[in-house]
């Protein structure tokens, strides 16, 4: 053997490589071992919080010496194997940029009525389509107004310098795409520095390319609320000043006369009784309640030079007698410079403030905004409404741009609190604006909430500043991030979302290792038996194969996922494939007489080429799998691309060189490839095949046809939140819950939308997936949607609810993890794996027409292919009839393509085996070739088959109920693309060649023996 030695040296430095990588994820688990002893208490629980601060106490710190070389906690995480978060717990997340926002921004806010219709016509249609959202709005624009120009609408003082009356559509065009774009990579780099600053490990963040979205995959989170604020923070702070009652109360008298006239509110005697009924402190208590809670929870320290001033007395008594009051009947209790609600109130109160009537009676410059949090008086949650006057075009006469330092600080009272420093620019503005409100008071505004509102006591010259308030630490640490890294240049909202709680992680985990590790103790026992001492040697090589899978993610710095696990299983079967492949041809040429050396040198050299064409095959369907799939299904296409890799490396020249050391006693070695049970197995078959294809092509289409015809009554497949969005729960309760009890009594709870309940792996473990607010992505939704679920269990089941519990108490239920997608996101995933099946289906044809030159093969390959995805599909139709349903999800798309990837590899085999055969034999009757070549290669088919089975079952029996649908279209999938190869692809080829004569006796492998085709 040729390179023996560089071979040798390349293995060795692979593998070098491989244990440096993987040392870091050892020191790592015994970090986290130790931080997990020393959280332990005396009954066996695990405080995290305590765990989390042994964490952090070593973070900086030392933990591995690598000869003289020290690396921190921090260090080391960097460099160990990532685990997933269906592994190990956390929160996966998919941001979508608001173009709308955008678009708005660059035509100056116009309030053309065109433009916001068109704008709204795009946004319907953004739901069902592909395209983006600019070509939306102009094909929007041409239907509302086809003439007239978007120049009219976009040119504005801030887009003179590239836009002019004379610009024609597609000139405004390239400047939208273009700004939409520019906003898109300013978001991502703000959402990058706020999570890089977060504090979490590992972060994962990425801007997912041509769909205008970011993803982002936060490890061990614990807080879902807390990151949904920072990520979807915008982060636009204002500083403008409050308008005192006597400057808009004659507004909201002519409103309320309004509003009384309609019947919508109390008059002012009726209202005088409400207060008193409503309101449930005495005047005095309310007195203190303003002047105590507004300089608690809601002061600014400007270097001192603001306070709170007055918050009650003259001022609370003169609006609460000043018969301001009856605005809209549901005031509880007034303050001095606003109104304030029960926040139950609130919706009601936007609705009236935002009718066209109502804003025509308020000055121009005038703007309601909400407090950013709510204050209790005793079992009410009261929340302040202030108004505030902009300048001209709704403008703040000061904003966040200016900050260039923030930080989280402390008050003189020791509450938390962020310091802020502004440039040049704003400390002139900020003086102007100070010099201009003594006296009165000026509210701080950070999205449409005002944060604090003080009144001025002087002029503040040097633009330093601090917000305090009723902050926690984290939330004035998050707010100090936001300030700091900047304002979005768009709102953005989650349009896909994912929790797994740590206990469900440490589950997934168990299932994987514990499938690696059956699969790869059966598939090693099997080799051993079946091919002795050449079994052992392709075992060496499977156990290289999987250690360097695990390396080279660790070099890769990519995760490991739960479907990544399933692909190395899958690996370990399909690993096996080459070494058969291999030791059949090398026990042909025994069978044939060769001598040991020269039969092991021509097995490798026969084989050679089935194997590149198998492996090129599958990793064309790897890397589709990588460029078109989308979370879960990218980390099984890596891994399963490592695995290709490894595996082509491991059983083509690592098995060499050790073969080559064990004969280098040249053919007197002591060198087996069979046990006496398997020495001549299936070596001697005569099976006439081709004869019986019309028979396959009956039970094919009888079994797609009935498949069709119930999966049509169904209704069509049973599709996942991946591909009709919604929202789905897994829901762990302490003792068994009857599935469809509980799904009918969610059906109340969420006003009839659909609902279904079923066990997921366990009989007290749930899953709940709805429909039921789907077109609505708000984080309120969200909140709405979970707190429906909780009560309707609550309710259902007489249990509490217990948040982020890693053991589940006494008549108690925890949500273990949730997902999201978006009706929008669910649409572009149905698009996309429509797209992998056909371009996966179009790269195999070509690549078959480039090796095998004959379009009859890659048209073969193709039917086989199409048979294969419609026979997977109707044994899930037939299944879910007879009781076993499996959702239709992205997994699930990653199995349909390794499928058409194993099942190619398959009919790749034979094709490869009668191209060989038609060399020798050019002028034979093409279906005796291709009933002979079958008949060669069915040891290795079966054999191959078998073992893959074999991890697949075990995948399916024991990988969990994550993995569970995917294991069972893998196992359908390799018997019937094993089946199809033989019966479907080869008859094909056979019924589209021209070299076809009128049936003849022929010759078959065994000479005594004659058939019929």
């Amino acid at each position: 053997m040729r390179n023996k030695t560089g071979i040798v040296v390349l293995t060795v430095i692979i593998s070098l490589l491989c244990i440096y990588y993987l040392s870091f994820t050892v020191v790592s688990n015994n970090v986290q071992e130790n931080a997990t002893a020393y959280a332990t208490t005396t009954e066996g629980n695990v405080d995290f919080a305590k765990k989390q601060e042994y964490l952090d106490s070593v973070f900086k710190q030392p933990v591995y010496n690598f000869f003289g070389a020290q690396f921190t906690y921090e260090e080391v995480q960097e460099t160990e194997l990532n685990l997933g978060l269906d592994l190990r717990g956390g929160m996966h997340v998919v941001l979508e940029v608001s173009p709308v926002e955008i678009i708005k921004n660059l035509s100056g806010d116009s309030k053309d009525e065109d433009f916001l219709q068109a704008l709204e016509l795009a946004r319907q249609r953004r739901a069902n389509s592909q395209a983006s959202f600019t070509n939306l709005f102009y094909e929007a624009f041409q239907k509302v107004a086809p003439e007239k120009q978007l120049s009219n609408i976009f040119v504005n003082s801030a887009t003179r310098n590239r836009i002019s009356f004379d610009s024609s559509d597609e000139e405004v065009l390239d400047v939208i795409n273009e700004e939409v774009d520019n906003a898109i990579d300013r978001s991502f780099n703000i959402l990058r520095t706020r999570i890089d600053r977060f504090g979490t490990s590992q972060p994962n963040i990425q801007r997912l390319q041509n769909q205008g979205r970011i993803q982002i995959e936060l490890p061990g989170i614990d807080n879902p609320e807390r990151v949904r604020n920072l990520l979807q923070g915008v982060a636009k702070l204002e500083f403008v000043q409050v308008l005192e009652p006597g400057e808009y109360v004659n507004s909201l008298e002519e409103i309320n006369n309004m509003l009384v006239a309609e019947g919508m509110v109390a008059g002012t005697d009726d209202l005088q009784g409400l207060e008193q009924e409503s309101t449930t402190t005495s005047g005095d208590e309310l007195s203190a309640l303003t002047e105590g809670e507004s300089e608690a929870e809601d002061s600014l320290d400007l270097e001192q030079q603001l306070s709170e001033g007055d918050s009650a007395g003259s001022g609370s008594d003169s609006l609460l007698n000043s018969q301001i009051s009856p605005l809209f009947s549901l005031l509880q209790s007034p303050l001095s410079y606003g109104l304030v609600y029960n926040i139950d109130d609130t919706a009601k109160i936007n609705d009236i403030i935002q009718r066209e009537d109502v804003q025509s009676l308020l000055p121009s410059d005038l703007q309601f905004v909400w407090d950013v949090k709510p204050r209790a008086q005793g079992e009410i949650e009261l929340v302040e409404l202030y108004a505030i006057q902009r300048e001209r075009g709704s403008k703040a006469p000061l904003t966040g741009e200016v900050i260039v330092d923030a930080r989280q600080d402390y008050d003189e009272a020791s509450r938390p609190a962020v310091s802020m420093r502004m440039n040049a620019e704003g400390a002139r503005k900020w003086k102007r604006l100070t010099a201009n409100s003594i006296g009165r008071r000026v509210a701080i505004i950070l999205d449409e909430r005002v944060y604090s509102a003080p009144v001025v006591q002087g002029e503040i010259p040097n633009g330093n500043s601090s917000i305090s308030g009723n902050f926690t630490i984290n939330e004035a640490q998050d707010l100090a991030n936001i300030l700091e890294a900047g304002a979005l240049p768009a709102p953005t909202r989650i349009v896909e979302e994912a929790i797994v709680g740590p206990s469900l992680g440490k589950e997934a985990v168990q299932q994987g290792i514990t499938s690696i590790l059956a699969g790869l103790a059966i598939v090693v026992l099997f080799m051993l038996a079946y091919y002795a001492k050449g079994g052992l040697i392709a075992n060496i090589a499977l156990v290289f194969n999987i250690f360097f899978i695990l390396g080279i993610l660790a070099q890769l710095n990519a995760s490991l996922t739960l479907p990544g696990i399933a692909g190395i299983v899958l690996t370990i079967g399909m690993s096996i494939d080459a070494n058969v492949l291999i030791f059949e041809r090398i026990r042909e040429e025994l069978r044939a007489g060769s001598k040991l050396r020269a039969a092991i040198s021509a097995g490798y050299s026969k084989a050679y080429s089935s194997i590149i064409d198998s492996n090129a095959t599958t990793f064309i369907t790897a890397v589709i799998l990588y460029v078109l799939g989308q979370g879960p299904v990218r980390g099984f296409a890596v891994t399963l691309m490592i695995g290709i890799v490894c595996s082509f490396f491991s059983a083509v020249f690592i098995t060499r060189v050790i073969m080559e050391w064990m004969t280098r006693k040249g053919d007197e070695s002591k060198m087996s490839f069979s046990m006496p049970f398997s020495a001549n197995m299936l070596s001697n078959l005569n099976l006439d095949f081709m004869s019986r294809r019309r028979l396959a092509y009956i039970f094919s289409g009888t079994f797609i046809v009935l498949g069709m015809v119930v999966l049509i009554a169904q209704g069509g497949l049973n599709l996942g939140v991946d591909f009709k969005g919604g929202r789905s729960y897994v829901i762990t309760f302490d003792e068994a819950v009857v599935p469809s009890d509980l799904q009918a009594s969610l059906g109340n709870e969420f006003e009839n939308a659909s609902v279904e309940a079923k066990t997921y792996g366990a009989n007290n473990v749930l899953k709940v997936t709805t429909s039921y607010m789907v077109e609505d992505e708000s984080t309120e939704a969200d909140g709405e949607v979970r707190s429906r679920l909780i009560s309707g269990i609550e309710e259902f089941t007489g249990s509490s609810f217990q948040e982020n519990a890693a053991e589940v108490g006494e008549n108690a239920f925890t949500i273990s993890s949730s997902s999201k997608v978006g009706a929008t996101i669910a649409d572009d995933i149905k698009q996309s794996a429509q797209e992998s099946i056909v371009v996966a289906l179009i790269a195999i044809f070509l690549y078959i027409l480039v090796r095998f030159r004959k379009w009859q093969y890659g048209l073969g390959a193709v039917v086989a292919l199409f048979h294969d995805v419609l026979f997977v599909l109707s044994a899930y139709a037939i299944a879910r009839l007879l009781g076993i349903s499996y959702e239709v999800d992205q997994v699930f798309i990653a199995a349909m393509l390794t499928i058409v990837g194993y099942s190619i590899n398959d009919t790749v085999i034979v094709f490869d085996r009668i191209r060989e055969t038609l060399g020798l034999k050019p002028k034979s009757d093409i279906a005796v070739v291709i009933n002979q070549s079958v008949n060669d290669v069915m040891s290795r088919t079966l054999i191959t088959s078998l073992t893959t089975l074999i991890v697949v079952l075990i995948l399916l029996l024991f990988g969990g109920e994550v993995l569970r649908g995917f294991s069972f279209a893998l196992f359908i999938g390799i018997l019937v693309g094993t089946y199809s190869s033989i019966f479907i692809a080869s008859p094909v080829v056979v019924d589209l060649s021209a070299r076809r004569r009128k049936p003849v006796t022929a010759t078959t492998p065994d000479k005594d023996k004659k058939q019929k085709v």
